[in-house]
């Protein structure tokens, strides 16, 4: 299990790294989004953000260009595992997988 964290992890930082505005947004930001994605709450509330709203501003303005390509109805959690093709580790346990935007979990368990 810890080498399959340890794999998502890499792959949600290579996928941030690959679209960061700077070298801090490489370096600093990339490594921390990665290892909070890993965590069991939603994303924003992991990283010490108050909303949404205040997510999505955060991404936009380090990550522009994948913030660009994610829908709006996504949440970033969601949007992130999807973009490397799995499920994020909160998402067995969530409780709002029948609402979800296209749950994978929803859709593997059918």
């Amino acid at each position: 299990m810890i080498q399959e964290y340890e794999e998502m992890y890499k792959d949600v930082k290579q996928l941030l790294i690959k679209h960061a505005v700077d070298e801090e947004a490489k370096i600093v930001l990339a490594p921390m989004v990665a290892r909070y994605s890993l965590m069991m709450n939603h994303l924003y509330e992991d990283l010490g953000l108050q909303s949404r709203t205040e997510m999505g501003k955060f991404m936009k303005q380090n990550f522009p260009t994948l913030a660009a390509q994610k829908p709006k109805e996504k949440l970033w959690k969601k949007y992130l595992y999807d973009c490397i093709g799995k499920v994020a580790p909160a998402c067995a346990t969530c409780d709002d997988q029948l609402t979800c935007f296209a749950c994978q979990v929803k859709e593997i368990s059918a």
